[in-house]
């Protein structure tokens, strides 16, 4: 595996050089972007929102884990396609690494972006994730603008790249193109939205009601209410006063208290009115609602999302819901991303790469990895043979783990 000394790109050499990709130096005015959301901030509240809401934040990050899976199965006679599924680019991630990020991009914005970079004898293919925030679509529709913050946006920090399957060459000599996938939703054209968009706001739902907490736990949990105080006074100034010296003598820090200052009588009529609140049940179920909802707008599972373990862990129906995720979200996210990256690698570097797959590997396991093959099929009731030595195999071994030579 080679290096080209070019912006630490890639080591993936290939000796077999094809021109399959039209070079072109044009570029784009940067100023002339499509705006992501209504003043283009999108990403960023899209961002924010997922750091906010627990629930939320755990969906994203385990589709992604378990979309970009435990490692690569490939065909190992092809040692250009080993190299770069350990060192995908001149960073040092693998191409699990890459995917990952893709993948996180992806469920949290609806949008992710890969740069491809070669050179014009395809001697080369390095595979880099570009942070989704950082990228606007050209007015062209034929390039991708990236800029490190758009929120003070100057056009001469920003760089321009043309949209995959386009190649252009950069000052460094490199050829470099932009992958964009994207969520498809009707009448949005240029960028995709994710999958939870109906589930946003009972997003901020779960996110206040955790500040409702902790905005009990702050006030010690006192009650709020009516401070009723008797006091003549005389100006606003000495009204003020009067409150300021009864917050430090009787307020403390308990929750929300008013303060109430009347005409003092021959008696001292002071007191404390509590405001009882038995809303914390409606404001619980509300939380649990929310949270519900948060799963059903990702098209998830509870149990995939640590949800339901405080009622118990239970394996079968951990299997089982996975099994269903597996076919129903994490194998067609699986292909949406790996097509690309098997196109470049077949006309890049003209390697079969059919064979590459991702490894998924269940959470959790039903039979323990000590039993033998025989005796897994014969509790799951299947035909077993004691003598075959193929069913003599323990599922340790069977199962084992290798990310760089699973046949």
């Amino acid at each position: 595996m080679g290096k080209k000394k070019t912006q630490s790109v890639v080591a993936i050499q290939n000796k077999r050089p094809s021109s399959l990709f039209a070079i072109s130096s044009e570029s784009v005015q940067s100023d002339r972007y499509w705006r992501w959301g209504d003043d283009n901030m999108m990403p960023y509240a899209l961002s924010l929102m997922s750091r906010r809401s627990t629930t939320h934040r755990r969906i994203i990050n385990d589709k992604a884990d378990y979309i970009a899976g435990k490692g690569f199965s490939f065909n190992d006679e092809e040692p250009l396609l080993r190299e770069l599924v350990g060192r995908a680019n001149g960073a040092g991630d693998s191409l699990r690494e890459v995917v990952c990020r893709l993948a996180f991009d992806k469920a949290l914005m609806g949008n992710a972006f890969l740069e491809v970079v070669t050179d014009e004898e395809h001697s080369f293919l390095s595979l880099y994730h570009q942070d989704a925030s950082r990228c606007r679509l050209a007015r062209d529709n034929e390039h991708v603008i990236l800029h490190h913050n758009w929120q003070s946006f100057r056009e001469e920090e920003a760089s321009t790249l043309p949209l995959y399957p386009r190649f252009e060459k950069q000052a460094d000599g490199s050829l470099r193109s932009v992958v964009h996938y994207k969520e498809y939703e009707p009448m949005f054209s240029h960028y995709g939205v994710p999958k939870y968009i109906a589930g946003m706001g009972v997003s901020a739902i779960a996110y206040k009601t955790d500040c409702w907490n902790i905005s009990r736990l702050d006030n010690s949990f006192q009650l709020s209410g009516i401070m009723m105080l008797d006091a003549a006074t005389d100006s606003e100034q000495e009204a003020d006063e009067i409150v300021r010296q009864a917050e430090r003598h009787f307020a403390g820090n308990p929750g929300q208290v008013m303060f109430v200052i009347r005409e003092a009588g021959e008696q001292d009529n002071s007191r404390f009115i509590p405001v009882g609140s038995n809303n914390e049940g409606d404001w619980s179920k509300l939380h649990d609602q929310a949270t519900s909802d948060i799963v059903i707008a990702h098209s998830w599972f509870r149990s995939l999302s640590g949800l339901d373990y405080s009622a118990g862990f239970s394996a079968e129906r951990i299997l089982h819901e996975y099994e269903v995720a597996l076919n129903t979200v994490i194998l067609a996210e699986q292909e949406e991303l790996l097509a690309p990256v098997k196109q470049c690698i077949r006309e890049i570097l003209a390697v079969d790469a059919s064979s590459l797959e991702i490894v998924n590997r269940p959470p959790t396991r039903s039979k323990p990895i000590y039993m033998k093959v025989w005796e897994a099929r014969k509790a799951d009731g299947l035909e077993y043979d004691e003598e075959d030595e193929r069913q003599q195999l323990y599922l340790s071994e069977i199962t084992k783990y290798n990310v760089t030579k699973i046949n």
